[in-house]
């Protein structure tokens, strides 16, 4: 089969397509026929070793995929060659197969559109996890969403509307806010000028937003320090500027506000159950219509190092998706 490869650590350049071996599958283990695989953030940092998993070279990246099973272990009982399914897992997706622990896979109906489904688990299954458990949204609370033209931005303007909050959508670029628009804010923000914290307040009737979505992260959380109201919440999701912020704690005293981590990787491993109550909640509002991946280009697999670098130049609105070569 053929496969990115990440040899050295580094940015996408370093990454070349090539011939890899298949390896057998374990007792409890799934093999994936890819047929398309999500782009997010976290492979830019582990193919440079500064994410939280760091596998050594040579391994391939890209942890969100969606395909047909092909070979199942003897211990996997939950799905069968043939099925459709989607699986998250730490790296080995932007191959033309992948071989995955069988409780990172999750059957999918066989009329759900493979390239869709590989834009939805990461990105949803944080926000769910983000907004329900770690923030506790509310409805009729306002949600200041950053970075919300992006895949998992977009995501958290459609379950915060699902979740019943009024939400404000946060980007750099009209043409942003209005996809951000589009997919249900009632508000938007153009921050292009540097300015997040008198715009927030001014929508808020000077109270500042009761949970911000924060998946930015540098100067910009600095801000949202000032924006968020009485009692909020701030969700550090990721630090997609670069810039990791420092917190004056005198800051979080004065706002009696609380700054939350959100780290779906490890409330996966560790809470299961409730992580499969989030998804059948997920998919109820997708059958709904109420939320849906928008996936805003889409790049030959062999592209994945373009595709990468899209996606931190911030050139991708929505999800970014990978599909197998012609």
């Amino acid at each position: 089969m053929k496969a990115v490869i990440c040899r050295e650590l580094g940015p996408p350049e370093k990454l070349v397509w090539d011939e890899a071996e298949s390896r057998p599958v374990g007792p409890a283990e799934v093999r994936l026929e890819v047929h398309a695989a999500g782009v997010n953030f976290p492979d830019t940092l582990i193919i440079q070793g500064k994410y939280q998993f760091k596998p050594q070279p040579p391994f391939t990246p890209g942890g969100e995929v969606s395909g047909i099973v092909r070979e199942v272990g003897a211990k996997v009982q939950h799905v069968r060659a043939g099925d459709h399914a989607v699986s998250v897992s730490a790296w080995g997706g932007y191959a033309q197969e992948t071989v995955v622990p069988g409780d990172s896979v999750v059957p999918v109906p066989n009329d759900l559109d493979l390239t869709l489904a590989a834009a939805f688990p990461m990105t949803y299954g944080t926000t769910i996890h983000a907004l329900k458990q770690r923030a506790g949204l509310k409805a009729g609370e306002t949600l200041l969403v950053l970075g919300a033209a992006g895949g998992v931005g977009l995501s958290a303007v459609q379950v915060g509307k699902a979740m019943g909050a009024k939400v404000i959508a946060a980007a750099s670029t009209d043409e942003k806010l209005e996809l951000c628009h589009a997919n249900g804010a009632d508000e938007t923000i153009n921050y292009s000028d540097g300015d997040l914290k008198s715009k927030v307040k001014a929508l808020t009737g000077g109270k500042g937003a009761d949970v911000i979505y924060d998946p930015v992260g540098g100067e910009l959380f600095q801000q949202c320090l000032s924006c968020v109201n009485w009692n909020g919440r701030i969700l550090v999701i990721g630090f997609a500027a670069g810039d990791i912020p420092e917190i004056a704690a005198n800051r979080i005293l004065l706002k009696g506000a609380a700054v939350v981590g959100v780290f779906w990787g490890a409330f996966v491993a560790r809470e299961p159950r409730v992580n499969a109550e989030n998804f059948e909640q997920l998919m109820s509002w997708f059958g709904e219509g109420r939320i849906k991946p928008h996936i805003g280009k889409t790049y030959p697999m062999s592209r994945a190092a373009e595709a990468l670098n899209d996606m931190m130049g911030r050139k991708v609105q929505g999800k970014a998706v990978l599909l197998p070569d012609a």
